[in-house]
């Protein structure tokens, strides 16, 4: 169980409150990577003694965190989960047993749910572009999904070990687009589980630095998969599109091809 955090310290305390009150609780080993807060995220330390916590003397960007947290798991599967996020106290251990149960799957994910019981915006497009549609389950079982976004996604271990670690070049956005295509790549599967559920708050907004972070995101993730000349043309895009828009904002980090952690790919 990976959880990566940063100044949010109200909400990393109900997400772990829901872990220790997972029906699989005595057999998880909880991992709280934080980003360099400076909120006061410190003092659930004492709050939460059976978790492990990760302290990072600066943002790093999510996609580093991810990499120090799942490595530092010992455990066959590694949950990663979005601080944003709490689970149902049967959803952890309901998401291992579709993995158990089927070799042929290298990911799951839970039913994202608003506060109010009804499916979250979830999956995806590839390309990624930013956009999100609820899940629409017709039953419990378990259905095939092409790419759910990263609030809480269980995977095998030996899938990011095979590919080395998830690709540091993304930084907050483009690292769960890239584990699922990495996923498909594989010719294994990504099952979402109807019968397992989170709920998950999201993001109000975006900063400039972020908007910035995810178009260069994306055309990381189209160089990677479509080849140079659409990376290229997406990147040109990155810089075009808030010129025209006027986003002066995110034009100065896309121009800069500076990643919110303040980094470069």
């Amino acid at each position: 169980m990976v959880v990566v955090s940063r100044n949010r310290a109200a909400l990393l305390r109900r997400c772990l409150d829901s872990l220790e009150q997972s029906d699989a609780r005595p057999t998880l080993q909880v991992i709280v990577v934080d980003n360099g807060s400076t909120d006061g995220s410190a003092q659930l330390d004492a709050a939460f003694p059976a978790a492990q916590f990760v302290r990072l003397p600066k943002n790093f960007g999510l996609t580093k965190a991810l990499n120090i947290g799942w490595r530092a798991a010992d455990a066959a599967y590694v949950f990663f989960l979005h601080d944003d996020t709490e689970v149902e106290p049967h959803t952890i251990a309901r998401l291992a047993d579709v993995l158990d149960g089927n070799p042929e799957t290298a990911a799951v994910c839970p039913l994202l749910v608003d506060a109010e019981g009804l499916p979250a915006p979830q999956l995806g497009h590839f390309p990624p572009d930013g956009h999100w549609r609820p899940a629409q389950p017709a039953g419990d079982d378990p259905f095939p999904v092409e790419y759910p976004r990263g609030a809480a996604l269980m995977m095998r271990v030996s899938l990011i070990r095979a590919v080395r670690q998830i690709d540091e070049r993304y930084g907050q956005f483009g690292s769960d687009a890239d584990l699922a295509a990495q996923i498909h790549k594989a010719s294994k599967k990504i099952s979402l589980v109807p019968a397992a559920c989170a709920r998950h708050a999201g993001s109000q907004g975006y900063s400039s630095a972020e908007r910035a972070d995810f178009l260069l995101g994306r055309a990381l993730f189209l160089e990677k998969y479509r080849g140079f000349g659409a990376g290229i043309r997406a990147r040109l895009g990155s810089v075009l599109g808030p010129l025209v828009s006027f986003r002066l904002g995110v034009l100065r980090y896309t121009i800069a091809g500076q990643k919110v952690d303040g980094t470069q790919p």
